[in-house]
This record gives structure tokens, sequence and C-alpha cells, in this order.
């Protein structure tokens, strides 16, 4: 029983000290409710004033930006009524303007119509009068007519033909004149920058022929050629396609043969077999074969070089190889390779001198005649073929049209297809770089005379300086002073365009009068 009050009274103890702690916290709390109320209502205080502080200001500045806008927008409405004004007044202004250049228009029609009316009265009265001069010189041309026996077409006729007489007389007159004048500038200039590019240029002149001298230590080896019933000689002969002239001549043979290449085989072939001693068919077939490429290879060896010395880069492998084939080509006995490296030279100073490229003048003067060692027979004259060859080879048009027009054979297009043909003609007109067949030379010079004959009042003609001059005898009866020139002229050019020549050809026409009377 005392234990259970015990735990009765422990229990009670506990729960009183639990309800006590409760009240406690309780209290606690509402002293802390009360104390949130008092900072609660104290910040709602704070911000209610704040928030008053704000609003007004935040009314000033609405009023301030109300008060600029509208400052604004009345400085725009002023600007737009000036504007406004200013286009009215102007507006008058056109107004005005206009009704005036409306009352000049009324007066100026008026006046208009003043100088019509004049002017259709003075037309009105010259056609009166024109008909009255028509008339009148109707009356006039029929009393000529009737006093000289003459039309008035056969009138004109004859002022006509006098006219033209005397026309052409003036004409050659001021062509002679200007023809002079010319010729002391411009021939002087081209006379000069030619002289400069020809001194400036020393080539050798290099002729060649068609046959070979081979030399031998003895006479003895001419047997070994000729070989057992010719057998040796004929095989040679066979191999290379060159004649080989054993005749009485010590100590060397002839070869002989049109084409340079094959005779540059042949004698190599026979040096090289003359050295070593063994000379029979096969050894010959054998060594001609390796001489004919050791030709090939110098042949390309000697157009690289060219086109170094030259300064040419660029060229085509085919067109090195063309280049290179004309060290053993000649033309009119003028080595074909010597004459281009010419060309070539004077082309490229005579650019210079006329401010236009040089390399590429030198470039068209050394390809101008490949055409004349094609591979295989062709019937294109060989400026053409040169020309079909560079095109092929992708050479530019310049160069393409100066090989094709050196001779004339294609139209002119580029300023150095002239340079060429005057720098071909230097090259083989000069004395001693070519040979000329006697009849073709002969019958060249007939032909020059044969011209000057064709035109009447000639008595005599003469070719002389080697067909460079032309000397006319007139008879001075039927060829005055001025027919005289006319002649000269007509002459000259009958020849350029009739006649193929080397240079040039200085035309003289000589008038003599003669007055004789014989004392008795």
């Amino acid at each position: 029983m005392d234990t259970l009050t015990t735990a009765i009274i422990g229990i009670a103890g506990i729960f009183l000290g639990f309800l006590i702690a409760k009240m406690l916290e309780k209290n606690k709390a509402s002293l802390m409710l009360k104390q949130a109320k008092k900072t609660a209502a104290s910040i709602i205080k704070e911000a209610r004033v704040d928030a008053e502080a704000l609003k007004k200001d935040k009314i000033l500045q609405a009023k301030e930006k109300f008060l600029e806008l509208k400052s604004q927008h009345e400085k725009v409405i002023l600007n737009r009524d000036k504007k406004i004004a200013e286009a009215e007044k102007r507006t008058r202004d056109k107004e005005s303007q206009i009704s005036n250049e409306l009352a000049k228009s009324k007066k100026l029609n008026a006046e208009f119509e003043a100088k019509k009316k004049e002017y259709d009265d003075r037309l009105a009265f010259l056609d009166k009068r024109q008909s009255e001069l028509d008339k009148m010189h109707r009356r006039q041309v029929e009393q000529l007519e009737v006093i000289s026996s003459l039309s008035a077409d056969e009138a004109k006729e004859q002022l006509l033909e006098s006219i033209k007489d005397e026309a052409k007389t003036d004409a050659m007159a001021y062509i002679q004149n200007t023809m002079e004048e010319a010729k002391l500038t411009a021939q002087q200039e081209a006379k000069k920058i030619i002289i400069n590019t020809i001194q400036r240029i020393g080539a050798e002149e290099a002729v060649d022929n068609c046959v070979s001298v081979f030399n031998l230590e003895s006479d003895d080896v001419k047997g070994r050629i000729i070989g057992r019933e010719g057998r040796n000689i004929r095989a040679i002969e066979a191999a290379t396609g060159v004649e080989i002239i054993v005749d009485d001549t010590p100590e060397a043979i002839i070869l002989s043969c049109f084409d340079s290449v094959r005779r540059e085989i042949a004698r190599l072939s026979l040096h090289k077999l003359v050295t070593d001693g063994r000379i029979h068919p096969a050894r010959i077939e054998d060594v001609v074969r390796k001489t004919t490429k050791q030709i090939e290879e110098e042949i390309k060896e000697v157009g690289k070089r060219t086109v170094i010395d030259l300064g040419i880069h660029g060229l085509h492998p085919e067109l090195i190889k063309a280049v290179g084939r004309m060290k053993f080509r000649s033309s009119y006995g003028q080595n074909l390779l010597q004459h281009s490296r010419e060309v070539a030279k004077l082309c490229g100073v005579m650019a210079a001198e006329l401010g236009l490229n040089p390399k590429l003048a030198k470039r068209a003067g050394l390809l101008h005649d490949i055409g004349k060692v094609p591979d295989t027979e062709t019937e294109l004259p060989h400026a053409l073929l040169g020309m079909q060859w560079a095109e092929k080879y992708g050479e530019k048009p310049e160069v393409c049209n100066a090989i094709g027009a050196h001779h004339d054979e294609v139209e002119m297009t580029s300023l150095l297809s002239p340079i060429v043909q005057v720098c071909d003609a230097i090259s083989g007109a000069r004395p001693g770089a070519r040979r000329q067949v006697l009849d073709s030379y002969i019958q060249r010079l007939k032909d020059l005379e044969d011209v000057a004959f064709g035109f009447k009042g000639v008595n005599k003609a003469y070719a002389i300086q080697a067909g460079r001059e032309l000397r006319v005898m007139v008879e001075s009866e039927k060829v005055s002073d001025e027919k005289a020139a006319e002649l000269s002229f007509n002459i000259s050019q009958k020849i350029q365009t009739e006649m193929t020549y080397p240079g040039q050809v200085k035309v003289t026409v000589i008038r003599e009068t003669r007055a004789v009377n014989i004392a008795r």
C-alpha cells in the first residue's frame, strides 16, 4: 500500500512538473509573440513612411517628365508650322512665277505668229524670185549653147575632164611633196633604227654547199672503202642515201647529197669506219645506225643551246628539235640556223628600239623558218607550215602570225610581223649572204626592165646595182616633169605588187631635154 501510494505521488509530481513547464513555455511564447507584434508594427510604420516618401518622389519625377515632353511637343509643332508657312510661301512664289511665264509665253506666241507670217511671206517671195532666176538661167544656157555649139552636158564633161587633169597633177605634186617631207623624218628615223640594229649584230656569213670533202691519210684507204666488187661503197650509199665519189683527187673522196643531215651522217660514219679499220657491210650498217642516233642527240643539244643563248624559255621540245635540224639545212646557200639566229637577234634589237617585247620578237625571229625543216614532204609553203607548227605547239598568236606573214601568205595582225619580215630581208639580202642561180638572177633583171617598158613614153630602161636600182630614160616630148614623178611612182608600185625580190628596188626616172642645132 505504501509502495503504491509512493508511486502515485511520484507520478503526480512528474505530471505536476510537466504542467508547470508547459505553463512556463506558454508564457514565454506569449512574451515573444507580443515582442514580434511590436517589431512588425514598427516595420510596417517605417515602410509606410518610406512608401509615402517614394510616392512623393515619383510624382515629382512624373511631373518633370511631363513638362519636358510637353516642351518638346511644342517645339515640334512650332517647327511644323514654320515649314508649312515656308511651303505656302514657296507655293505662292511659284504661282506668281508661273503666271508671269504664262504671260510671257502668250507674248512670245504672238511674236512667233508674227515672225511665222513674215517668214511665209518672204518664202513665197523667194520662191517667186527663184522661179524667175530659173527661167533666166535656162534662157542664158540656151543662148550659151547656141553661141558655143555645145550642149550643157558636153560642156560639163569638158570642164570635168580639165578639172580632173588639173586635180590629178596637183595631187601628184602634193603626194610628191608629202613623200619628200616624210622621207626627211620617217625614212631617216627608220634608217637610223635599221642601221643601229645591223651594227649591233655581228653575225658570220656561212654559205654551205651540197658536197663535203672527206680527207684520207693515204689513197690506200680508198680501196678498202670501195671493197670487193664495190660492196662496201654500195652498202654505205644504201645506208646513208649519200653518193660517194671516188676519183683521182689525192687523199680525198667527195660526199654528195642535198640533205646536209644525211651528208653529215655519212661523213661521221666514214670517219669511224676508217679510224676503226673494220669496213664491211654489217659493220657499216651498225656504225650508220649509231651515228644517226648520235646526230639526233646532237640536233636536240644544238636546239637547246640555241634557245638558251638567245634567252628564249618555255619552247616546246618538238620546236627545239626543229631549231636543231636547221643547223643541217641551208637556204640559197645560207645556213638556216645561222640565218635564224641572226634574224632573232635583229628582231630583238629592233623591237627594243620600237618599245615592243624583245623576247617575243626573238622567239618569232628564231622560229620564222622552221617550216623549211619538215619531217615529211609537204606541198604547203614553209611560212604556213611553220605557222601551223607554232599553233600546234602552243605559241602565242603574235608569234604564229609573224611566222605565217613573213612572206605575205597571210595578213599581218601584229607589229611583230613586219619586224620579222624586215629582219629576214636584212639577213638574207645583204651582199654575200646568199647565192642566186645565174638564170633566175638574169631573168629577174629582165623582168625589171620589162616592167618599165610597159609604160608609155619610156625610151630605155636599165637594171643596175645587181637589180637594186632601175633607171628609166623617158622621151622629153611625151613625158613632162610632173608625169616623170608620177611614172616613177607607178613603176615602183607595179614592181612591188607583181615581183618578188630581196631588199628594195630604187626606181629613178631621167628626163633629159636636148637642144641641137647645126652650123653650116
